[in-house]
């Protein structure tokens, strides 16, 4: 497939700034989804997370994984659904996101049953796991 750009993402994902944390598609299909988050120093957490050191919030790559979660079943959905996080298991921070960090985000769907489903996913910065979770989520109509 060819990479989704920002236009193509803001059709599917209802976020909007500040919080659309999906820049790019590089690859979904087959349950799978590879998506980009350029990490600026101009996002808006970083003036009061940890201004001498900025990092991204581990929320917020979590956050950033269940965006990227959404492509794995894009196709399946009708226009207008919404995915809802619902749970987090096992999410572990191995490597501070910093600005200029291209974070990686990699989905993968375990199951989608009566509007419930799971993803396996990671964050991943120069090739080394930021992040890791499994992200359970609720579909429905926005």
């Amino acid at each position: 497939m060819e990479p989704m750009l920002i236009q193509d993402v803001l059709k599917i994902l209802p976020h909007r700034f500040p919080f659309v944390l999906v820049d790019r598609v590089l690859s979904a299909g087959n349950g799978e989804a590879h998506a980009l988050k350029n990490v600026t120093i101009n996002e808006p957490f970083f003036p009061g997370h940890f201004p001498q050191e900025p990092v991204m919030p581990g929320v917020l790559i979590v956050e950033a994984l269940a965006q990227a979660s959404m492509f794995c079943l894009h196709e399946q959905l009708e226009p207008g659904t919404v995915g809802y996080l619902a749970g987090v298991e096992g999410a572990r921070f191995k490597r501070k996101v910093i600005p200029g960090d291209q974070l990686h985000l990699h989905a993968r769907l375990e199951f989608l049953r009566r509007g419930l489903g799971k993803t396996t996913c990671r964050a991943e910065v120069d090739g080394q796991v930021a992040a890791e979770a499994t992200i359970l989520f609720a579909v429905g109509k926005g």
